[in-house]
């Protein structure tokens, strides 16, 4: 397989509906060029359904593999698992999925899957042929990743967040995880490899920065051929939700050049600028969003905030507004630091207290 995987996560909606016609168009180049991995979930809105429709239905099952997850916060018994399981292979229209997830492992959902025997659950749908490669996407410590891996060495693969801008972070753990998967021989697919696009869009100092590898390549490709670069990286999902994306992209991977130590350095340089940005490192992935009790769109507020940055405070005070005009979000100053988004926070952000921050410049709080 070609190391680009397409993440089903973020694709183009139109009239609050998945594009099928805007979906084809984006699975059918990225097929056509040779690339075969799809990534999708339960809990992804509309993401199994628009797979089965634009996928597995128009192509036939040698021409892709796809990966698919269990969420730990959909399942109250053991009786759970084979149930959602089984209404994704049905969404899919499969028969077995390629690549299997135990979605989303941290400290705070390890116990969930322990004791609803999701671990032996898969292993016999892997014996079963059901599953054919069984892991799980990690967004927790290294301790708990290095207990995980001692504890259950059946595993083929981990799916990490790896990013440059993430590589030496305390809260994420990039390299330490990667380390800890090179230990122990794991396959790695990688997640979040441009941040949810932050970046795609970098401070002008840190993209002259990058320029320097190469003039030629767009500021993303630099994030994706990082992670790709790293030894034991199987896989780097990309969430696409445009054709010029999907190009450029497959342009990245089609004929794959590693960065070489200097280069890696130029990159972890750009990083160190990006960091002196105050933006919010939200990848808008939405697990905030279904908890929060006051309805507060966290990610799109987190945006209009970091759209400060690059486009002045009128302008993103104007996207902000148009976000509570819409009914899109509740206001910033709504939140009661409840942190129930913060308990399914992959990034571990602070989020009340990014938006008691937000409210007092955009409510004048």
């Amino acid at each position: 397989m070609k190391k680009l995987g397409f993440g089903l996560m973020r694709l183009p909606r139109k009239d609050d509906q998945l594009d099928y016609e805007k979906v084809c168009e984006l699975v059918d180049k990225f097929i056509a060029r040779g690339f075969t991995y799809f990534d999708t979930a339960f809990v992804y809105e509309g993401s199994e359904d628009i797979f089965r429709r634009t996928i597995a239905q128009r192509y036939p099952r040698s021409a892709y593999q796809i990966a698919d997850k269990l969420p730990s916060w959909h399942i109250k018994s053991k009786d759970d698992a084979p149930v959602i399981f089984n209404s994704s292979l049905n969404r899919c229209n499969l028969d077995y999925f390629d690549y299997y997830l135990l979605h989303s492992l941290q400290n705070s959902n390890a116990h969930i899957y322990d004791s609803n025997d999701c671990w032996d659950f898969c292993q016999e749908m892997k014996k079963q042929g059901k599953i054919k490669n069984f892991g799980f996407s990690f967004h927790g410590t290294p301790d708990l990743l290095e207990k995980t891996l001692r504890s259950h060495p059946e595993v083929d693969f981990v799916q990490l967040q790896i990013n440059y801008l993430d590589w030496e972070s305390d809260t994420v753990f990039s390299r330490k995880n990667y380390e800890i998967c090179r230990q122990f021989g794991k396959k790695i697919i990688v997640m979040e490899p441009v941040k949810g696009g932050i970046l795609a869009d970098v401070p002008d100092l840190a993209a002259e920065t990058l320029r320097k590898i190469d003039h030629n390549c767009s500021i993303s490709s630099f994030a994706l051929r990082f992670a790709a670069s790293l030894d034991g990286v199987m896989m780097v999902l990309s969430g696409m939700s445009t054709i010029e994306q999907v190009e450029d992209n497959i342009n990245t991977f089609d004929k794959f050049i590693p960065l070489n130590d200097d280069e890696i350095k130029i990159i972890l340089q750009a990083s160190e600028i990006i960091k002196t940005s105050p933006a919010i490192s939200c990848t808008a992935c939405k697990y905030c969003v279904e908890n929060c009790p006051k309805s507060i769109s966290i990610p799109d507020v987190f945006g209009a905030y970091n759209n400060m940055y690059r486009s002045g405070i009128w302008s993103a005070k104007e996207q902000y507004k148009k976000l509570i005009d819409d009914n899109v979000s509740a206001p910033a100053l709504e939140c009661i630091s409840c942190k129930k988004c913060e308990s399914v926070c992959p990034q571990h952000l602070p989020v009340s207290e990014h938006l008691e921050k937000i409210a007092k410049i955009f409510d004048n709080r």
